[in-house]
């Protein structure tokens, strides 16, 4: 289990190289298991003189365990997929129309996986890429729009707290960015407190 990711006392200002160097150090944990797999990219592109990361808000769907929520583009490997950076490649231009095949891929994040029942089994890898300058987005049919928040924003002290949020009909506390009116939370929360963790502890 990733141990909770300290809450920073100040904001982080992130460069593509420190992020590479961190990623480099502290190589992801993957999770052994028979269950599904997918892949998901972390989008970072430059916003003046930090990056930002690209997150998705997931169309209301009947059936979508995940309908409505913040996330990262990505979904579950296809057969056709050579890997899971493959995976995470097609269906970031799937969702969002952005193609990653040419991004600089700076490494791999920790497994994540559903820790309760009710929801689908499956292993996410996630994958942190880094663009040149930030690309056009375009929605596809299971995203209903797309946003971009600076690293720095998402470190601030504060955003990153606990929440109560109705799931299912039962009020439970989860830890979550909550940037805005946007609550950032379930395997998208800790998949940023593993890029958060990775930072924090680069040499």
């Amino acid at each position: 289990m990733t141990p909770p990711a300290k809450r920073p006392s100040r904001a982080l200002v992130v460069t593509r190289e420190a992020l590479e160097r961190a990623l480099a150090a502290r190589p992801a944990r993957e999770e052994p298991s028979d269950a599904e797999r997918a892949g998901v990219a972390l989008v970072l592109a430059p916003s003046g003189s930090e990056l930002a990361l690209l997150f998705i808000r997931r169309a209301v769907r009947a059936g979508d365990p995940w309908s409505g929520q913040v996330a990262l583009p990505g979904g579950r490997a296809a057969p056709r997929d050579a890997d899971l950076v493959a995976t995470a490649v097609r269906e970031t231009q799937e969702e969002v129309g952005v193609d990653l095949r040419d991004a600089g891929l700076l490494g791999a994040l920790d497994d994540v996986a559903p820790r309760t029942p009710v929801l689908p089994p499956i292993v996410v890898r996630p994958f942190v890429f880094a663009l040149a300058r930030r690309p056009r987005v375009t929605p596809g049919a299971e995203v209903r729009s797309a946003f971009w928040v600076a690293l720095r924003a998402l470190s601030a002290p504060g955003v990153r707290r606990d929440v109560t949020l109705s799931v299912r009909g039962v009020a439970r506390v989860f830890p979550a960015f909550v940037v805005g009116r946007d609550v950032i939370w379930g395997m998208t929360e800790r998949i940023l407190a593993s890029l958060f963790a990775a930072l924090s502890e680069a040499p």
